[in-house]
């Protein structure tokens, strides 16, 4: 069994299944999911039931097992006396370092509990066709979101994210990501053009009004703004409809562009991607995706 702690937003939690899911599958093993996290972490919720997943809930009983150390019935009395947490046991796997691929992860036999954030395509690399199925959304679109994907299929669609929320909103995450300005979206437009002829700019954001009060271009645009925080799933599946992808320094728009499966996207993302010196994306960023 092979247990992995869910927590963030939706892009977090794809990038938590996706390496517990290739590592269940090299050990042939269960694979389940930890969301009791949720349960205080009142930012985001768990977000992977509208997709076509191994969904499997860990009980409190297994998470346990699997995290802590068994003890002794003295020492539990003692670390109860002592108000010490548990001690952690060698099958409780915590990320090293994040944003860094680490191959031994990959090494793992069954039977532990990973926590971490795991942001690199190299977890799941080897299994992408399963994981691009299983990130595939149940239902069928419906209503507005059929009419774009319409849209998006007969046109040079580029889906252009723009990431605000907290990390406006929120001082110390905007001191660790900061936000990428609109003078990285046109040049990043700038660039695209100089390949992509008659591009029609498909505008993804937390925060619609302010990125069509902000960012005006040169060529046909559509702002998607009607899908609400319970739907994002829908927004993600639309912008991997997209032959073309701009992405913000944000784990949603990053899956957006993976997901797609045109051959020949051009994916442009943030050169810089943390505002912070203290983490290093360079595992992050699959090597074809253009920095700019």
């Amino acid at each position: 069994m092979i247990v992995v702690r869910l927590i963030g937003g939706l892009g977090n939690q794809l990038f938590q299944y996706a390496v517990a899911r290739h590592i269940a599958e090299i050990n042939g093993a269960v694979l389940k999911l930890d969301i009791s996290g949720f349960e205080t972490y009142k930012l985001h919720k768990y977000s992977l039931w509208p997709f076509n997943i191994k969904e499997n809930f860990a009980s409190l009983k297994e998470i346990t097992t699997l995290m802590t150390l068994k003890q002794g019935i003295v020492g539990s009395i003692i670390r109860r006396i002592l108000r010490k947490p548990p001690k952690l046991a060698s099958t409780y796997i915590r990320e090293k370092k994040p944003f860094q691929f680490d191959p031994d992860i990959l090494n793992l036999s069954d039977g532990v509990y990973l926590a971490g954030s795991w942001q690199s395509e190299k977890y799941f690399a080897d299994i992408g066709a399963i994981i691009r199925q299983e990130f595939t959304v149940k239902t069928p679109q419906a209503g507005k979101d059929r009419e774009l994907a319409e849209q998006i299929a007969s046109c040079e669609s580029v889906s252009l994210h723009i990431r605000r929320g907290d990390y406006v909103s929120n001082p110390h995450t905007s001191e660790v990501h900061g936000t990428c300005g609109i003078d990285y979206y046109l040049r990043c437009v700038d660039c695209l053009t100089q390949t992509v002829k008659n591009p029609h700019f498909f505008i993804f954001s937390d925060e619609p009004e302010w990125a069509h009060n902000s960012l005006k271009l040169l060529y046909r645009t559509t702002i998607v703004g009607h899908n609400k925080a319970d739907k994002n799933y829908e927004d993600l599946r639309l912008m991997s409809q997209c032959k073309h992808h701009i992405i913000a320094n944000s784990t949603f728009s990053w899956w957006g562009a993976w997901l797609s499966q045109n051959p020949d996207k051009i994916v442009l993302v943030p050169k810089r991607w943390f505002k912070s010196d203290d983490y290093d994306p360079k595992d992050l960023i699959p090597d074809k995706w253009i920095k700019v």
